[in-house]
């Protein structure tokens, strides 16, 4: 099973290869990509710098252009595939169907990864990328059960990849809309969920405030976590009760579970985070290359200790194995 570890700058991206990761997924500085964040993702003059360290150590190196270009972006869509393909990128990771045509015409066998921005999540749509593109493997979107997941795997006439870790969405990959609402950008055309510009901070008598294009999104007592403001993990009055409406702030992390996915066939784990620090890339990669490694050698399971280090790094301190246990599906 290939570790795929994210790597939103040159730092990070030392830091998964150091720790063992087989792949690590970058994007460029532009909207091509679903973490379009200021002062995240690369240049062509660090992403050179990136390639040949990641190749000195035995890394392969993937690009994600996997957001959905409007006609008057085409050419920045397009400039980026030019960019990775000629920089000695080892694989596309996308998601609209105009530009895996856009790469066929540039190469019959480069290796197209269909992103979980696809949302693809059954045999027909996978026979139909495979068919038409060409594609090498698919990244299963996190709206699968276990048994799901596993029905795909056998019978997908690619390679199949899915998150083993990371921050969770309440949207099927690649349909949301909630931030376009609020704020007139969403990840699947700029790129961005709750972009930086639109973000605001409050304090006031101990009580600190979110605020998303100045729409009250959470606060938080002193002394409790507070979590980056996104309008689907954000907490509202509903029936003169505050909760969580739509989501509470919680990771995957699929370790518990790791080898009922590698004996479906799943040929990768994926570990989300481009927006995530170079320290929290190391602490997860290093975890995930012994939890991996140990389910490659029939080994020991993971330790508790493994276990509380991604606690401590998911959103809320707590974990679930998501869709996975979704038994009615």
């Amino acid at each position: 099973m290939e570790l795929v570890c994210p790597a939103g700058n040159y730092p990070s991206l030392v830091k998964a290869v150091d720790q063992g990761a087989d792949a690590v997924y970058i994007g460029f500085k532009n909207a091509t990509n679903a973490r379009h964040f200021s002062g995240l993702n690369f240049s062509e003059k660090h992403l050179h710098k990136g390639i040949e360290y990641a190749h000195q150590n035995n890394c392969k190196v993937y690009c994600a252009i996997n957001t959905y270009p409007r006609q008057d972006g085409w050419q920045t869509w397009t400039s980026s595939v030019d960019m990775a393909l000629d920089i000695g990128i080892d694989s596309l990771i996308v998601a609209d169907s105009g530009i895996m045509d856009y790469i066929r015409s540039r190469s019959d066998t480069f290796p197209i990864h269909l992103s979980v921005q696809a949302s693809a999540t059954n045999l027909e749509a996978l026979n139909f990328y495979h068919q038409n593109f060409g594609i090498k493997r698919a990244v299963l979107p996190r709206v699968l059960s276990l048994k799901q997941v596993t029905q795909l795997a056998q019978k997908s006439p690619v390679e199949i990849e899915v998150f083993g870790f990371g921050s969770l969405c309440i949207m099927a990959e690649g349909r949301c809309y909630l931030s376009s609402y609020l704020t007139g950008e969403s990840p699947n055309t700029q790129g961005v969920c709750s972009p930086s510009s639109h973000v605001r901070w409050e304090e006031n008598d101990g009580v600190l405030k979110s605020r998303l294009n100045n729409l009250l999104i959470d606060q938080f007592e002193e002394g409790e976590n507070a979590g980056y403001p996104t309008l689907c993990k954000g907490r509202f009055e509903v029936e003169g009760n505050i909760e969580y409406a739509l989501e509470e702030p919680t990771s995957l992390n699929t370790m518990d579970i790791l080898p009922e996915l590698h004996q479906a066939g799943v040929v990768a784990i994926k570990i989300e985070g481009r927006q995530r620090s170079p320290a929290y890339i190391e602490t997860v990669a290093n975890v995930w290359r012994k939890v991996i490694d140990a389910e490659l050698k029939n080994s020991a399971a993971p330790t508790e200790q493994d276990k509380q280090k991604l606690t401590a790094l998911s959103e809320g301190r707590q974990t679930t194995i998501g869709a996975y246990e979704r038994s009615w599906q």
